[in-house]
């Protein structure tokens, strides 16, 4: 997600060791369903550098659990397979040596087979085992339980992404009601403008429940006057932005974004061929009421100078989401195609969660008096606070239940396989 394929210490109230039996089961069986329609080829192989195979997503989070987990609060526990570690391992330095990164796609061996016996051991382990949990691995747990969300997510995008690859389109999933219906809404409503917070206000994670580290501690920050879109921009207002030569016009562009069109002869989103777009169902007609996705910051940018806008702090934006239910929208519940939908409500504000990740200005910084946790699970966040920009909000992929206001996800700008668009803000 670098890519958001990591955890971060928690700042969180645990469930009971029952209730928490309830949810990492969920959790698991969830990650096999999104796995159960791959090959063993087709879990294998790796499309970029960025993606990681599906069987790597599933191992990796196994070896969460058992490394941090069984290994180090299961007085007795032996490893189902010592070399896992080195294969299965992402960014813990006091982990050891690991498997590079962008040769993730080589390991043929284990089989997906062998990787669903080896999840099916820790699984059943874990389970046994919860019930005589110290409080401390009970929260391991619970950071293991958002880790894996994450890792649900993208086990889709990086699928997409390798699916996208194959001259055959194939489709992860049949919709077979939509791919018959192709009968989009002609166009979105008319753009409106909610005037959002002003003065002092404070954003950042609470205390309440669970946050990854990067998301406090809880700050004030002041806000000029301003406003955002009502809702996030659409497929129709994005080919508008093309036919005028959004992508030809350099004047529109910071220079590094510049230089990646002209390097990548970029000049659509992600996906998008002769008026179609590739999804998990296979290609599609572009509906031009559904909101953008698979841009990147450089593009989301371009876009908001073109309009006359700009991208929203994401203090601004977290001030506007702060009193929304973030469970809401079309977030994963189970495992099927997801592809961001147009707007079917009438709220203020709306599809602020669950729709697509939106792009913010903001750098991905640490918020003052920060301090990355101790040990192997307090590496990813505080370490890549470097050269990459906030979103917010969640997207279609995004498990429900792992949204929240304070949720920081981050990207370099060239990014855009996540399921990426943008809302527009704009000074008063």
């Amino acid at each position: 997600m670098a890519s958001r394929t990591d955890a971060s210490p928690i700042v969180a109230r645990t469930d009971p060791a029952e209730a928490l039996s309830r949810r990492f089961a969920a959790l698991r069986r969830l990650s096999a369903d999104l796995a159960a329609p791959l090959s063993d080829a087709d879990a294998s192989a790796q499309s970029m550098d960025d993606a990681s195979p599906a069987k790597w997503h599933l191992a990796h989070t196994s070896w969460f659990f058992e490394t941090f987990v069984l290994r180090d609060h299961l007085a007795g526990y032996s490893l189902y397979d010592d070399r896992f570690s080195y294969l299965f391992n992402s960014y813990y330095e006091a982990e050891g040596p690991r498997h590079a990164r962008p040769r993730r796609g080589l390991l043929t061996r284990p089989s997906l087979a062998e990787v669903l016996r080896w999840r099916a051991h820790v699984d059943a382990a874990l389970l046994d085992a919860l019930p005589r949990l110290s409080p401390a691995a009970l929260a391991l747990v619970e950071l293991g339980i958002h880790h894996e969300q994450q890792h649900q997510e993208l086990l889709l995008t990086d699928i997409k992404h390798l699916f996208a690859q194959n001259p055959l389109g194939p489709a992860m999933w049949r919709d077979d009601g939509a791919i018959a219906n192709e009968v989009a809404r002609l166009s979105a409503d008319k753009l409106r403008w909610v005037r959002g917070a002003e003065g002092m206000v404070s954003v950042g994670h609470s205390g309440e429940g669970f946050a990854f580290d990067c998301e406090g501690p809880r700050h004030p920050v002041l806000l000029a006057p301003h406003a955002l879109a009502h809702r996030p921009v659409t497929n129709g207002e994005w080919q508008e932005f093309i036919a005028d030569g959004g992508y030809r016009t350099p004047s529109l562009w910071l220079s590094d974004g510049w230089a990646w069109v002209q390097a990548d002869a970029i000049d659509a989103p992600a996906y998008w061929r002769d008026g179609r777009y590739f999804t998990l169902s296979g290609w599609r007609a572009i509906d031009p009421a559904a909101p953008v996705t698979h841009i990147s910051f450089y593009e989301a940018d371009a876009f908001a100078n073109w309009a006359g806008a700009r991208l929203p702090t994401e203090s601004e934006w977290e001030a506007a989401a702060a009193a929304l239910d973030p469970s809401g929208g079309d977030q994963l519940d189970a495992a099927g195609p997801v592809q961001p939908a147009a707007a079917d409500d009438d709220a203020p504000l709306q599809q602020m969660f669950g729709s697509v990740w939106e792009w913010t200005g903001s750098a991905y910084r640490p918020y003052p008096g920060f301090r990355a946790a101790p040990g192997a699970v307090g590496e990813y966040n505080g370490k890549f606070m470097s050269g990459q920009f906030v979103l917010r909000g969640g997207s279609v992929a995004t498990p429900r239940g792992h949204c929240r206001a304070s949720y920081r996800n981050f990207f370099y700008p060239h990014q855009r396989w996540q399921f990426t668009g943008v809302r527009l803000a704009k000074d008063l």
